[in-house]
């Protein structure tokens, strides 16, 4: 009974997790990023940049970061515990979660902000990188929406049948 219970505030945990994360990427994916295009590249740069600097020191890293953990833990218990059809959802979400949303930041969005951060000013160079940040980091951004939102709905499931 005690690690039934263990195991469902766990996976409710990385549902509510993985879901806000998905909801904070989703507003970046359907207007943040859309406004930012439409002031001057100047202007967006700054915007970003402010962004990307004030985030690492935010609350939201005190749900990113941990969501990963919870996830490390999840699917540890579903390999090592194997149920089957539960494990398997236990696993999906934590795959989508670590893999698409966690991983895919450190390795696609990151080095695009690292290199955002080096520029200002509306010259050229500025323009092209932010023409191609605008496109690429929310490419990639949909992605982790995606990812989170698929990894919430997995837990989800997991726990319907905890």
């Amino acid at each position: 009974m005690t690690m039934t219970l263990v195991l469902s505030i766990a996976l409710a945990a990385a549902a509510i997790g993985s879901g806000l994360v998905a909801g904070i990427f989703f507003a970046f994916s359907t207007f943040i990023m859309t406004s930012f295009a439409r002031i001057p590249t100047e202007q967006g740069i700054a915007a970003m940049n402010s962004i990307n600097a004030t985030i690492v020191r935010s609350p939201f890293m005190l749900l990113f970061v941990p969501t990963v953990v919870l996830c490390l833990v999840i699917a540890a218990v579903a390999f090592f515990n194997w149920r089957g059809g539960i494990s398997v959802w236990m696993l999906s979400g934590a795959v989508l979660y670590v893999f698409a949303s966690f991983l895919s930041t450190i390795v696609f969005n990151v080095p695009m902000n690292d290199a955002l951060a080096k520029v200002s000013g509306s010259g050229a160079e500025a323009t092209a990188l932010w023409t191609a940040y605008l496109k690429d980091w929310t490419w990639w951004n949909h992605v982790r929406t995606i990812a989170s939102l698929l990894a919430s709905i997995a837990f989800v499931r997991a726990l319907m049948l905890v």
